[in-house]
């Protein structure tokens, strides 16, 4: 350890340029680059070039929804008919291209939003360049750069410590080992870890893609997915139907060849409208801009989505866990009572040389500690700045907010030690008005304390109103020991008060609603966490558990994990241990968080949810930042994801049903040999009437839903058997219309195509309720357009279509009746099965 940092020659006492770090600009201490000098390293390219990447580029955007496997079958299809002719049989073309151009519009819309938001919470470095301390960004650093390190501060690039004021680095998300480093003058520190104690600074050695962690980012880029079953079932179904499609494809190529033989064109447009309707070409589209909307509403709250899949993981946990300051509290607390415990004679007792100021009441000398203490504190965390608020800091600002002077010229700080989550206190070793010298520790009082002390139930007391107690206590023994707490001699308990959220209760009423298990898990006293849980209204808020009784075998641990709702008095370390005790139990958990002590938590969680205003090494872990730090926005990213899962389940439906009949119609067809029902032309106005323009609005619906696993399980149950029924109720009428006039292909394709738009919109009924005024209008809707496309003559002619009589029509619409009131039969059955 290093004695802290004192004022900078020439700067007035206590008084700080705006925005410099604690550490300043110190005597003997290098003033950083100058401006040539940065000038110089830009000027070769020894700067922090590796952009931030919170979305993919446009260019990957364009290629991600132009070079797919199915637009390349549908780009061949499509250059076939334009050979072949006519043009009408290549609108499924057309549509193929408005829908890619729909998909690369709104993902770059969401990429314009996650880009924007990006920058509002990237992270700003502290650097020391021409004698003074600027804040610049992050792609602004230049190799030899002073880089300036406090609590919560990820390092950007590698380097080598300068300065260290107790300075602990966490290395762990680079090298697994969970203890803080110390570092000292010498030592190397990586990009990618933070700081957790101290403050410091370092020489910028290795900058841009040269750094440790954009080697890493070279390997697996920053826009990877989180696990996501929506996109892994799609893929499945995906990869199913193209070993499905080949084969089909080829049989149903040699046989309309050998049906028509003569005219080789109308073979060769049979072929494609039997191929063309086998591919879901829009499932992939609809998923990616559904995410892509998502991403464009939370940003409009101010929620940044760092990875698209994690609107859906939110969307199926089923335990939150949160962390109290920060996110059930607001960041600041305020100081509302001083309550010394010690008596008079702890001012003048022992020799005097180990004694503290003995003018003035005990309580004089305890603000005078407190303020001095708060004056060595490099980065004050909230406790310490709430300190500073109300007694001063020690270095002439005067009074505080209780009318203490906080300056005193006797009191001189030999050594200090930062406060840290793994310890719960920080400490100053102070050269006391006497001369005499002692160790001051400020913390948590049942840490400082033995068990039964006194003191204790007076904190229980305070911890079971919801206040957050520290303990200011008094030892000889040097900071530098094993164990300075020894001998503590307690003096006072300051009391503050934490800021509740206003709408952290009607957020954990929320999740409660929706069968959301939430627990808080705090580094605070159990007794006082508590206390907070139970004023929101959590249940089981009335059964804290400390942390430092949990059992160390793991399913024991899994066991207190699921049975408690909140915890107390937990380190950084078991803060991940009970993460991941409640996934080793099939729970998908989701964490929440805007402190260094929450990084490795968020890191393991299936989701992890920063505070905007959190520390840089917490928004660099998680998947979602909330900007504005509103813990309500979270029910929104909720909604949004359950919104994107249901309906994209239900779309998906309609499309595999598609592929099905499709299938089914092209083996059939083989089998018998006959000309294939439909032409391209027929295919395109049945999939985008019963399909692609009700798929877009459904799938952009308001949905809350709770999202369950088994996606491909529960799709394919529905859409097979509704697929199958729907193609042979089809090649039903079909068969009977041939029958009846083999030689009037026209009249029979017609039959067939109303037989299967019935039958298709029968499905569409099906998959979109339950009805509201909307859908009803949708479904008539897309009813009315093809009751136009039959009696328009215009329309008629160009789709070639002509019903001819009475009998084929009506028998085409007694099958369609009949298929969808099996399909009624069969739905729910199924639906039961999948529900049980």
């Amino acid at each position: 350890m290093t004695p802290p940092a004192q004022p900078a020659e020439g700067q007035p006492t206590g008084e700080k340029p705006d925005g410099a770090h604690p550490l300043g600009l110190l005597p003997g201490r290098r003033g950083g680059l100058t401006a040539a000098e940065v000038a110089e390293r830009v000027a070769r390219g020894e700067v922090n070039d590796v952009p931030v990447r919170s979305s993919r580029s446009a260019g990957e955007i364009v290629r991600a929804n132009v070079l797919t496997r199915f637009n390349a079958i549908i780009g061949v299809m499509f250059a076939i008919i334009l050979v072949v002719g006519p043009l009408q049989d290549g609108l499924f073309g057309l549509v193929i291209v408005a829908n890619t151009a729909i998909g690369i519009i709104q993902e770059l819309r969401a990429k314009k939003t996650l880009d924007s938001l990006a920058l509002i919470g990237e992270a700003r470095p502290q650097v020391r360049r021409d004698g003074s301390v600027q804040q610049i960004a992050v792609g602004a650093i230049v190799l030899d750069d002073t880089v300036l390190l406090g609590i919560g501060d990820k390092v950007i690039v590698d380097g080598e410590v300068t300065e260290a004021d107790g300075l602990e680095i966490d290395e762990s998300l680079l090298t697994g080992e969970p203890d803080p480093v110390l570092k000292h003058p010498g030592d190397q520190v990586m990009s990618g870890s933070f700081v957790v104690a101290g403050a410091g600074a370092f020489t910028a050695t290795k900058v841009g893609r040269e750094a440790y962690a954009a080697q890493l980012a070279e390997e697996a880029s920053r826009f990877t997915l989180v696990k996501s079953e929506l996109r892994s079932g799609i893929d499945s179904i995906l990869r199913f139907i193209t070993w499905l499609l080949v084969p089909t494809a080829i049989g149903l190529i040699i046989s309309q060849l050998a049906v028509e033989g003569r005219d080789w064109r109308e073979a060769v447009r049979r072929m494609i409208a039997g191929i063309v309707p086998m591919v879901p070409e829009g499932l992939v589209l609809l998923t990616s801009v559904a995410f892509a909307i998502g991403v464009i509403r939370l940003g409009r709250k101010q929620c940044l989505v760092q990875e698209l899949p994690a609107i859906e993981g939110l969307a199926r946990v089923d335990t939150v866990c949160l962390d109290k300051t920060g996110t059930l509290t607001e960041g600041g607390m305020d100081v509302v009572d001083l309550r010394v415990i010690g008596t008079d004679e702890d001012r003048g007792a022992g020799d005097a040389r180990s004694t503290p100021d003995d003018r003035g009441t005990l309580k004089e000398t305890v603000v005078r500690a407190l303020a001095v203490m708060a004056g060595a504190d490099a980065r004050p965390n909230p406790s310490m700045q709430a300190v500073i608020d109300a007694y001063g800091d020690g270095r002439g600002t005067g009074a505080g907010a209780n009318g203490a002077n906080g300056g005193d010229a006797g009191w001189r700080v030999i050594e200090a030690m930062p406060f840290s989550s793994a310890r719960k206190w920080s400490g100053v070793q102070l050269l006391e008005p006497r001369g005499g010298e002692a160790s001051w520790l400020l913390g948590a009082p049942d840490v400082l304390l033995p068990a039964g002390h006194p003191a204790l139930t007076e904190v229980d007391e305070l911890g079971a109103q919801g206040l957050r107690v520290l303990l200011l206590g008094r030892t000889p023994v040097p900071l530098d020991s094993p164990d300075p707490a020894d001998g503590l001699r307690p003096l006072a308990l300051v009391v503050l008060q934490q800021r509740l959220r206003e709408d952290a209760a009607d957020t954990l009423r929320y999740f409660e609603s929706q069968q959301v298990e939430a627990k808080v898990i705090s580094g605070d006293a159990a007794v006082s966490v508590g206390a907070v849980a139970a004023h929101l209204g959590l249940p089981g808020a009335d059964r804290p558990v400390d942390a430092r009784t949990l059992p160390a075998e793991p399913q024991a641990l899994a066991d207190t994990a699921e049975g408690t709702t909140v915890f107390g008095r937990v380190t950084p370390q078991q803060k991940r241990l009970l993460v991941g005790a409640l996934q080793s139990r099939g729970r998908t958990v989701a964490m929440t968080g805007d402190g260094v002590n929450d990084v490795l938590a968020l890191k393991d969680a299936d989701i992890g949810v920063a505070m905007g205003s959190g520390s840089d090494a917490t928004k660099a872990v998680a998947q979602i930042v909330l900007l504005n730090n509103s813990f309500a926005v979270l029910p929104s990213v909720v909604a949004e994801g359950r919104r994107v899962i249901g309906n994209i389940e239900r779309v998906a439906g309609l499309f595999l049903v598609k592929t099905v009949y499709s299938v089914l119609l092209a083996l059939l067809v083989i089998i018998t040999h006959s000309p294939y029902p439909f032409l391209p032309r027929h295919s395109t106005v049945l999939s985008t009437l019963t399909i692609g323009v009700p798929a877009f609005f459904l799938a952009l619906a308001p949905n809350n839903e709770r999202a369950r696993t088994g996606f491909v399980r529960r799709v394919l149950r529905l859409a097979i058997p509704g697929g199958v029924i729907a193609g042979t109720a089809t090649f039903t009428a079909y068969a009977l219309a041939r029958a009846n006039h083999a030689t009037d292909l026209e009249s029979d394709t017609s039959v067939a195509t109303l037989t299967l738009f019935l039958v298709a919109i029968w499905v569409l009924a099906i998959v979109a309720r339950p009805y509201n005024w909307w859908r009803l209008l949708l479904i008539g809707t897309m009813g009315g357009a093809f009751t136009l496309v039959l009696t328009v003559p215009w329309l008629s002619d160009f789709f070639q279509l002509s019903l001819s009589g009475t009998r084929d029509p009506w028998i085409g619409v007694g099958i369609a009746v009949t298929a969808g009131l099996v399909l009624e039969v069969v739905w729910r059955i199924m639906r039961r099965r999948i529900d049980d």
